[in-house]
């Protein structure tokens, strides 16, 4: 088989393969035919099954990288084109996105199936997961405000609040007191700051999606004693899932290129904080170490006692990577845990395990603790690996949807994913109350609730609550968008002795209700349910109709 004549078949078989999935079988069956393989198949789809069965090993082998090498010579000749349409004053920063791009894309057509060998994974050793119970009993030294001098707060400020309903950036969502994410997280770092007369300052990465926005809203942060900075996360072309290349024609992002691009998951971090020149700025300022954290994480605050391990460590060897984790409930068995493979500690994501094992992942006593994306990461470690291109994190392939039916896929990292590059990583189990992610309404009917009291920016469990665990709360879709939510609660409950709480249908609740036990309320389809004003409700199922008028 000559390359002259396996790149003639490929020439046709490519456009095929880009106009259907049928068409593609139809390449490979061509490619049988015409190198003489004998077929004895049902349909296409087991002719392309086949292929690898009757080729000999060096010849789908050939194939294969045949193949890839002509994809990516389209996706380079399209990205080329892409290029030729960004203005001089964008030129440099998309040539840069669409370089990172092409590197994830050639990662992307070299690996193939789990990227975990099952019979690698081992518990981690005890001493590489500490308790924070640990941690803390060592004290704080007295030079403090040194230590936190040191540091620079970053927090991913990438995603949009469209899952609730919301226009703009999530950050921008109030969550407590008509604060927002962000009003919380400055208030946080500007208290740090005034009580230990220190300089911590606060970096955003944005995605093009929340800069502008973003920018905008900082300007009435001007007079706190926080000095803000932003930087964008890469912009990266999503892609046809069956041709394999940029549904992009230009860099615009707007009319029918709305949906062409993406940020390319929080991994990208490394790169775009290298590329911003900020991580030269920060180490030449004398600050070491970074604590980034997902902005709608409100029990992600700055911890002394962890900062101080990591500036004064008991063995006087520093960590480059710390990661918080915290034990699993069942609620969080789908999250990524912490384990040993191949003598280095390593995050592995659900997507990443094999489907034989993926009920053994999801063990809770098994694998006893998850990933809260509260991360701790030595700047100078950051540059080392960046400037080596070391940074080694596993590729998720997302597929999605467009609006007009299109589906394509897009290629990206998670920053916890790079733990096995740096050395000397650690785990510190920490309670869970540094975990309290709001992602649902749900979860912002708890943070708004009497469980909580909130204190210079920082959200902590209320004294008056008896148990330290957080209630169950499920709202149904007619509570999803932050507006029908609010619409619904005249106020908000008190929530202090309250266990487990489902809410379906059309429901809405008084002022100065009381829920306490398990509390259950179900309006049917049809029927609505008004609890009304001064109401208790303790361990109670409610269901029908219940309307609640004016006089």
């Amino acid at each position: 088989m000559s390359q002259e004549s396996l790149r003639a078949v490929l020439e046709v078989g490519y456009h095929l393969r880009g106009a259907s999935v049928g068409g593609f079988y139809l390449f490979i069956y061509l490619f049988y035919c015409i190198f003489g393989f004998r077929v004895h198949v049902n349909n296409m789809q087991d002719c392309c099954i086949d292929l690898s069965k009757a080729m000999s090993q060096d010849g789908a082998s050939q194939f294969q990288e045949v193949i890839r090498q002509e994809l990516e010579l389209s996706v380079k000749k399209e990205l080329e084109k892409i290029l030729t349409t960004a203005s001089s004053h964008e030129f440099e920063h998309t040539k840069k996105d669409l370089d990172g791009f092409r590197k994830l894309f050639h990662r992307f057509l070299q690996e193939k199936g789990p990227s975990v060998d099952w019979g690698k994974i081992q518990r981690p050793p005890e001493d590489s997961i500490q308790p924070y119970e640990k941690i803390k009993a060592r004290g704080l030294p007295d030079n403090i405000s040194s230590v936190l001098n040191k540091l620079v707060v970053v927090k991913l400020n990438g995603g949009l609040g469209t899952s609730m309903g919301c226009k703009g950036p999530k950050s921008l969502i109030g969550v407590r007191n008509e604060n927002t994410f962000l009003d919380l997280t400055v208030q946080q770092i500007e208290h740090l700051n005034k009580t230990y007369n220190t300089d911590v300052p606060l970096v955003l990465m944005n995605s093009f999606n929340t800069d502008e926005d973003t920018k905008k809203i900082l300007q009435k942060y001007n007079h706190c004693r926080v000095k803000i900075y932003t930087f964008n996360q890469s912009r990266y072309p999503r892609i046809n899932k069956e041709s394999l290349l940029p549904v992009a024609k230009d860099v615009s992002y707007s009319g029918e290129n709305t949906e062409a691009w993406y940020p390319p998951g929080h991994g990208d971090i490394y790169a775009s904080f290298y590329n911003s020149g900020l991580l030269d700025t920060f180490i030449g300022e004398g600050k070491e170490y970074i604590f980034v954290s997902n902005i709608d994480n409100l029990g992600a605050t700055v911890d002394l006692y962890i900062l101080n391990h990591l500036m004064n460590p008991p063995n006087g060897k520093r960590c480059e990577f710390v990661m918080e984790v915290t034990n699993k409930t069942r609620a969080d068995v789908k999250g990524g845990t912490l384990t040993q493979y191949e003598g280095k500690l390593r995050l592995v994501e659900i997507a990443q395990v094999p489907k034989a094992h993926v009920d053994e992942f999801k063990s809770v006593s098994k694998f006893k603790i998850f990933n809260t994306n509260n991360l701790w990461i030595s700047l100078g470690a950051v540059k080392r690996l960046q400037e080596q291109n070391a940074i080694d994190m596993e590729i998720i392939v997302n597929a999605k949807t467009l609006d007009g039916g299109l589906n394509v896929i897009q290629l990206e990292t998670a920053v916890g994913a790079a733990i096995k590059s740096f050395e000397n990583s650690l785990g510190i189990n920490v309670p869970r109350s540094r975990f309290l992610p709001v992602k649902t309404t749900s979860d912002l009917l708890l943070v708004m609730s009497n469980l909580y009291s909130l204190n210079a920016g920082s959200l902590t469990m209320s004294e008056k609550r008896e148990f330290p665990t957080v209630p169950l709360v499920k709202l149904g879709s007619s509570f999803t968008k932050v507006q029908d939510y609010l619409r619904r609660f005249e106020s908000i409950p008190d929530m202090l002795e309250l266990d487990h709480l489902t809410v379906s249908g059309d429901v809405t609740f008084g002022k100065n209700v009381s829920l306490k036990g398990t509390v259950i309320i179900i309006a049917n389809h049809g029927d609505r349910i008004d609890i009304p004003p001064g109401a208790v409700l303790e361990n109670k199922i409610v269901s029908g109709n219940l309307r609640i008028l004016d006089h």
